[in-house]
């Protein structure tokens, strides 16, 4: 395997995921530059989109950068491994073609559907077909999940539970999405969620260790869907024959449909899971690290981050092993108000991060300078994690120093890693 030590890289993103995977990949050895980056990212470069292929690889050159780590979905739907391609400067993500699994939610069914994956029965339908689905939604009594079928920043899927929410939510589809379209009705599920996410190279998959996000705004899973408002690891409930269950009815078949397409897929890839009856059901695939799941699940990882990045480029994933620290670590994501709306107001100093506990990771999502005045700039401003050998302790630790951070309208979810223990029916 190629040595870690003093290797330069460049990371794509601009988020508290990208700042998590930054001090890891830091932490492993290696210098990193971040493409776009925030306030609170050391060696951010603001100036650089992380769409802006060219200006990334004159950067690469100007640097001596031979590998670069994609954060987010839009570089790499939108091709920055097809883009190095044939270069000297290596990229860790799966191809434009790869990532369709998440870009596009009729495709991902499509695949799932071939290579005998877990998951809802689904419907796929065009914009101009929207009777047709109004029907079927009617026929099954509004149960229904209607999925959007491109990328949406997390507000393209819609949980129904009446003929009237899915009827509404059509609707607001059609609003949304002028012209042509397609969509996905799905059977709704039921169930505890939970994330795995692994590194793979197309062949083998290492998985890191299991996560839950907290998608609702309010507490007990109320209100709107967010782009996640705190997360923690391990599951609780992810017992062995939980993770075995998995991996036979959905990490394998997904590995064997890898090997059966004609793309190459070398990198993070994510699945959301729900725990149902009849046994775990896959909901997404992401093909990048989950936000806020990386902010807990990178600091629990004793493993290199890097050396694991590096043996799935090179084709050497079966001689790793991936390795975690005891204990439990809860993140939870301090908010502006307003959030998860399109509009609210930013630019409110932020203070107290000076009198965190040493132990709390403090991971910049949406923050800036602003006249020598760290301010939010956007919806999830800070994600900050406490570690604690109990989850209960973890909590605790990460709530009370979380009441130390002020800026105008803060906002976070009082129950992170805080679920009743679920009781999983059926048989597993």
């Amino acid at each position: 395997m190629t040595s870690s030590s003093h290797k330069t890289i460049v990371l794509l993103g601009g988020g508290a995921r990208e700042h998590a995977m930054a001090w890891k990949l830091t932490r492993d050895g290696a210098t990193v530059h971040v493409l776009p980056g925030n306030a609170g990212i050391p060696n951010s470069h603001p100036d650089i989109s992380a769409t802006d292929f060219p200006a990334i690889q004159s950067f690469c050159q100007t640097h001596g950068v031979k590998l670069i780590v994609v954060g987010p979905e839009a570089p790499l739907a939108a091709g920055v491994v097809d883009y190095f391609a044939g270069s000297d400067i290596r990229v860790f993500g799966p191809s434009r073609a790869g990532a369709v699994l998440e870009s596009s939610k009729v495709w991902s069914k499509d695949f799932m559907r071939r290579h005998g994956v877990a998951t809802a029965m689904s419907w796929q339908y065009r914009s101009d077909k929207l009777d047709q689905a109004r029907a079927k939604a009617t026929e099954l009594d509004g149960q229904v999940v209607v999925k959007y079928d491109g990328l949406a920043a997390g507000k393209g899927v819609y949980v129904c539970s009446s003929v009237a929410e899915a009827q509404a939510a059509l609707d607001d589809l059609q609003q949304q999405h002028s012209g042509w379209f397609s969509f996905l009705l799905e059977e709704k599920l039921t169930g505890p969620e939970i994330s795995i996410i692994g590194i793979t190279d197309g062949n083998r998959v290492r998985l890191l260790a299991s996560s839950q996000d907290h998608k609702q705004l309010l507490a007990g899973d109320q209100g709107p869907n967010t782009g996640g408002m705190g997360a923690y690891t391990p599951v609780t409930f992810a017992e062995d024959n939980v993770m075995a269950a998995i991996r036979t009815s959905i990490v394998d078949p997904t590995l064997r449909g890898l090997q059966g397409e004609q793309f190459d897929f070398r990198g993070f890839l994510y699945f959301g899971i729900m725990l149902t009856s009849q046994g775990p059901k896959l909901l997404e695939y992401n093909v990048r690290l989950g936000d806020p799941e990386a902010e807990v699940l990178l600091p629990a990882m004793e493993s290199s981050l890097l050396e694991l990045i590096e043996a799935a480029l090179d084709g050497k994933l079966q001689q790793t092993v991936v390795r975690h620290r005891p204990g439990f670590y809860v993140g939870v994501v301090l908010a502006s108000g307003g959030y998860p709306a399109a509009d609210f107001p930013t630019g409110f100093p932020i203070t107290g991060l000076d009198e965190l506990h040493p132990s709390i990771l403090a991971f910049h999502g949406a923050t800036r300078q602003q006249d020598g005045q760290l301010v939010t700039s956007g919806g999830r401003v800070l994600v900050l994690v406490g570690h604690a050998l109990e989850l209960e302790d973890a909590v605790a630790h990460v709530y009370r120093e979380a009441a130390r951070v002020k800026f105008q309208d803060v906002y976070l979810r009082t129950d992170i890693g805080q679920r009743p223990a679920p009781v999983l029916e059926g048989t597993w």
